[in-house]
């Protein structure tokens, strides 16, 4: 009987829907956004926040830059060739050594010694200040801004607060030489930063400090220091290579005129005429002479004449070497202090933090959308349970009545919740093209309040259409009706079971619609069907009979008059009815053979429907 019912408006506007339902649109995006944008905004402003109070409280960092070009000197052997891959490789090699030389301990230290950075205060400053110090300034900075910064509350409170983070100074030790030294060495390397410009030859050497004069003079330093160092590497290599040859020349020289000495004491003392070759590779006892001949000893000393010469001229070489070092880098462009601070980079550090907290915001709501099992869309139901969303009723007022009021369809008959009525009692009335619908139900998983404003605003409707209406509240454990509604008299009055109905009607609103009190349904026995039954026999008049069902929490049996009815409307409330209950109340309505036209979303903050997007 439900697809009987509901199948003649389903055709109009729900099968766009469930053609669409498997996408998610640009509009269900802006509704996520809408549903979640105070937590979005709050996370927002959290990151925006910290990151304010980073930038506060950080000291400003001076950056300062000098430039170096490297000469490449290859072998001659490898400049002639025309493999430029090779000198590429080559270069590429010498560059990075000479960076790593630059970064190295040893020009550290000569830069540290030469500035006397190892006592220098200022230098020896963390670059990133503790909490204790960050939330000085940061009461500093409120204390200036509000002009608290002499009220007492408010000293107590720095005090109290930053007293919390501090450090205890009396549990601290004084750091060791080697540990000062470490963390000198640490603060250098750590602000620091060299790097070529891309495939040239230049260095760029950058250094970071807290303050402009000295981040200036330490970058300098280093590319002084990095040339005295290369001089005076080439210096001791070739004083060390000369003394090598001079103890080598020495040797050479004793060598040379020893074999000179033998060469001209042998021809002092030998014929020489050259004997036949027959005779001379024999001696009388078969033996070949071992004697050197005149010949070979010239050749010697020619040889040993050679050789001293040619260490001479090496020798002479490195001696010129060093006596005129030159380095294989120079400074092209010196550093000077800078105007204007690096870091910390407002700017930057708030537009960061705006988009981490949009980031983390969206996480959270996606987080907390992936966890909400409660009902928050027409899809959501349709997907779940097969049954069309009739309405969903915007929030109207605060606290209890966010529902809105009993009435509100009178008082309000523009209102955006007075239109999702409307349109809630035009998908009932195409429901009738399929079955009459004279007698409606209205129930919901739990609570009442919202299920009596639907109940009482749609009598409404029906009653200033021209139908004579008449709404009975059977829910006797609550009485949401019958208590707001119905005179305290009528309201609490005990009917007797043979009582007519007439007198039990009471008129609600002028115009409006009749009510019969929980008091008489009670007295009436109403939830038993064939109690329900007699008396719906008697109220032939009505053109519109809306009964107040009880909800699902006071017990499925109670619903069994349900069956009895030409429809039932379910009532959810938006974000509070979980989709358990829902589930729990949908299943008892088929059990007691209810016809379902469709459900009510009531209190919906963000609705799903076009017209409340616009």
């Amino acid at each position: 009987m439900d697809s009987m019912l509901t199948a003649p408006w389903r055709s109009v506007s729900d099968q766009k829907n469930r053609a669409e339902s498997d996408f998610v649109s640009l509009s269900d995006i802006m509704g996520f956004a809408r549903r979640y944008a105070i937590s979005i905004a709050i996370c927002m402003a959290i990151a925006v926040s910290i990151a304010w109070f980073y930038v506060a409280t950080s000291d400003p960092i001076y950056t300062a830059r000098a430039q170096m070009l490297i000469d490449p000197k290859l072998p001659q052997l490898l400049q002639q060739q025309q493999t430029g891959d090779v000198n590429l490789s080559l270069d590429t090699a010498q560059i990075e050594s000479q960076i790593a030389v630059m970064q190295s301990e040893k020009i550290a230290w000569m830069v540290i010694e030469e500035l006397g950075l190892k006592t220098d205060a200022t230098f020896n400053r963390s670059r990133s200040p503790d909490l204790d110090i960050r939330l000085q300034r940061f009461f500093a900075i409120i204390g200036v801004a509000t002009g608290w910064a002499e009220h007492p509350w408010f000293v107590n409170t720095q005090n109290f607060v930053v007293g919390l983070f501090a450090d205890d100074a009396a549990t601290r030790t004084a750091p060791t030489e080697f540990e000062q030294d470490r963390r000198t060495m640490n603060l250098f390397r750590g602000g620091l930063d060299v790097r070529r410009l891309g495939v040239s030859y230049a260095i760029d050497i950058t250094f970071r400090s807290l303050d402009a004069e000295n981040a200036a003079a330490v970058a300098n330093a280093v590319s002084e220091q990095f040339v005295r160092e290369q001089v005076e590497t080439k210096a001791q290599a070739a004083r060390e290579g000369g003394a090598w040859l001079e103890s080598r020349l020495n040797e050479m020289r004793a060598q040379m005129n020893e074999a000179t000495q033998i060469a001209q004491a042998f021809r002092a003392k030998h014929d020489y005429s050259v004997a036949p070759r027959a005779e001379r590779e024999l001696d009388t006892d078969g033996q070949t002479p071992q004697s050197p001949t005149l010949e070979e000893l010239v050749v010697t000393a020619d040889t040993y004449r050679k050789m001293y010469e040619s260490f001479l001229q090496a020798y002479t070489s490195s001696v010129s070497q060093q006596s005129y070092p030159v380095a294989d880098a120079r400074v092209i462009t010196p550093a000077t202090p800078p105007l204007s601070a690096s870091a910390p980079r407002s700017k930057l550090a708030l537009v960061f933090g705006a988009l981490a907290g949009l980031m983390g915001g969206v996480s959270l709501a996606f987080l907390r959308f992936t966890l909400d099992n409660t009902v928050r869309s027409a899809r959501q139901v349709r997907h779940a349970f097969d049954v069309d969303c009739l309405g969903e009723l915007p929030t109207v007022g605060y606290g209890r009545n966010r529902a809105g009021r009993l009435d509100e369809a009178r008082r309000a008959p523009r209102s955006r919740f007075t239109d999702a009525m409307r349109e809630a009692k035009t998908a009932i009335n195409l429901a009738e093209a399929a079955h009459p619908m004279r007698c409606i139900g209205l129930t919901s998983p739990a609570g009442s309040y919202a299920r009596s404003v639907v109940a009482s605003n749609l009598a409404l409707l029906y009653a200033a259409s021209g139908m004579r209406t008449l709404v009975i509240d059977a829910d006797i454990d609550h009485a949401g009706l019958s208590r707001a509604l119905a005179p305290r008299g009528a309201s609490a009055q005990v009917y007797l079971e043979d009582e007519a109905i007439e007198h039990s009607v009471v008129p609600i609103f002028q115009p409006g619609y009749d009510l019969i009190p929980s008091s008489f349904s009670a007295a009436r026995g109403l939830l038993n069907p064939k109690n329900f039954k007699a008396v719906l026999a008697d109220l032939e008049d009505y053109d519109v009979i809306l009964v107040d069902l009880p909800p699902l929490s006071s017990g499925a049996e109670k619903l069994a008059i349900g069956g009895m009815l030409d429809g039932i409307i379910p009532v959810a409330e938006w974000g509070e009815t979980s989709m358990e209950l829902l589930a729990g109340l949908v299943t008892a309505l088929h059990a007691n053979k209810c016809p379902i036209i469709g459900l009510v979303i009531a209190k919906v903050v963000i609705a799903s429907r076009d017209r409340y997007r616009r």
